[in-house]
Parts: C-alpha cells; sequence; structure tokens
C-alpha cells in the first residue's frame, strides 16, 4: 500500500524557515516526479514545486523555497526560507507517473506577521 507522510510543518514568525519532509513508502519512487502542493483556507490547491529529472518552482516561491530529494530513502523535502503571512496552507506532498498520483495527508504551515 502506498503511503506518503508529511512532517515539518509548524508554526513560525514571518521571515523564519521551516523544512517539510515527506517519507514515501509501498513502492519505489525512483521514476516518479515528486513534489508539492497548497491549499490555503478557502483557496484552492496550488502548485508550489516538483523535481524529477529537472525542478520547476512556482513563481510566488522562486528563489525562497528549494525541493530536493533523497531516492535512496524515498523521501522528499522542502526548504522554506523567508516564510510569509500568505504561505499559510496545508501542504501536500505527492507522487506522480502518468496517470498515477498519490497524496499525502497534508502538514499545516502557519506564517504569523
Amino acid at each position: 500500500q502506498v503511503q506518503l507522510v508529511e512532517s515539518g510543518g509548524g508554526l513560525v514568525q514571518a521571515g523564519g524557515s521551516l523544512r517539510l519532509s515527506c517519507a514515501a513508502s509501498g513502492r519505489t519512487f525512483n521514476d516518479y516526479a515528486m513534489g508539492w502542493f497548497r491549499q490555503a483556507p478557502g483557496k484552492e490547491r496550488e502548485f508550489v514545486a516538483t523535481i524529477s529529472w529537472s525542478i520547476s518552482y512556482a513563481d510566488f516561491v522562486k528563489g525562497r523555497f528549494t525541493i530536493s530529494r533523497d531516492n535512496t530513502i524515498n523521501e522528499v523535502y522542502l526548504q522554506m526560507n523567508s516564510l510569509k503571512p500568505e504561505d499559510t496552507a496545508v501542504y501536500y506532498c505527492y507522487a506522480n507517473r502518468g496517470g498515477a498520483w498519490f497524496w499525502g495527508q497534508g502538514t499545516q504551515v502557519t506564517v504569523s506577521s
């Protein structure tokens, strides 16, 4: 059974940093794209970052967030620096290959002003 479990969320002041982790299990994810979406209250889920053979970011996190992965232990990370109150959201880890999508349960990130 595939599972993605996020950790590392929490409450931080504006300008601070957090590092999210996502541990994947149930299969080998080396050939899956993995990454992060987020969903703020009252808003739709939006793309944040992805990593496969390349890396891409949403414009609103470029220069502040860094995505990385460790295929030896099936984990993906999101280092978030210079956090802003508008980054407050539930952050979801995903794994994707073709039509197969897997999601974590989400981790709350709250940035206070």
